[in-house]
């Protein structure tokens, strides 16, 4: 319910609060135009949270991942599964939030079902990203360097609130780095019947951020248990 309810208070509140004032952006009401930044962060808490005080109870707390390895399941495949669990959880929670959304009369067409394979996607590069972070965690505290130096501003930069190109072309490029903006690229066409472009590169930066923190968090999180 968490996961669902934050989106969904962020679509309601600023969605028809402060989208009576912002009125038009890109062609879009404000409302159609947060909407889909609104799925790709749900989909981003969702793995994330996940991956970090979730994945960290089983692996230090609870010592879960240490029984599991008892058992000839590797460490390879305990942090692709709790990968794939985290990504199952963003879809779920996407799926609400865009059951809504079409309540809302916020999705153009059948098209915007191809959102789901991406916020699935999109749930695998974060998990991956939040695993990362956790094989280095010593306490729950730690996830808060995370949330605030990284989470907070991809949100603020990566075009949920507002397009990117009113930003200083130095914070687009910086914003174009980061994998949010590539989710969101995907999800808002696909959600408003818009015109989908560069989609080769937009999933390349997903999967290569998400292959990549995944194989090093398999590494670390190794180094860590086997001793």
């Amino acid at each position: 319910m968490g996961n669902f309810g934050e989106p969904f208070l962020y679509l309601l509140v600023l969605g028809y609060g402060l989208g009576q004032f912002v009125g038009q952006v890109e062609g879009l009401t404000y409302m159609a135009f947060l909407a889909s930044g609104v799925l790709c962060t749900s989909a981003v808490n969702s793995a994330s949270f996940e991956g970090m005080y979730s994945a960290y109870t089983r692996m230090d707390v609870q010592q879960t991942w240490l029984g599991m390895l008892s058992t000839p399941v590797s460490i390879g495949e305990v942090v692709f599964g709790e990968i794939l669990w985290a990504a199952t959880k963003s879809l779920i929670s996407v799926t609400a939030i865009l059951i809504v959304a079409t309540g809302l009369g916020l999705v153009a067409d059948l098209w915007a079902l191809l959102i789901l394979p991406v916020a699935f996607l999109t749930g695998l590069c974060f998990a991956s990203l939040a695993l990362l972070v956790t094989s280095s965690a010593k306490s729950y505290d730690f996830f808060l360097y995370y949330t605030t130096l990284f989470i907070t501003p991809m949100v603020l930069l990566s075009g949920v609130f507002f397009p990117i190109d009113t930003l200083p072309m130095g914070v687009q490029w910086l914003a174009k780095s980061l994998p949010l903006y590539h989710a969101i690229s995907l999800v808002r066409p696909l959600m408003t019947g818009g015109e989908l472009s560069y989609v080769i590169p937009h999933l390349s930066v997903l999967m290569l951020y998400g292959v990549t923190a995944g194989l090093w968090a398999t590494s670390r999180i190794k180094k860590r248990l086997i001793k």
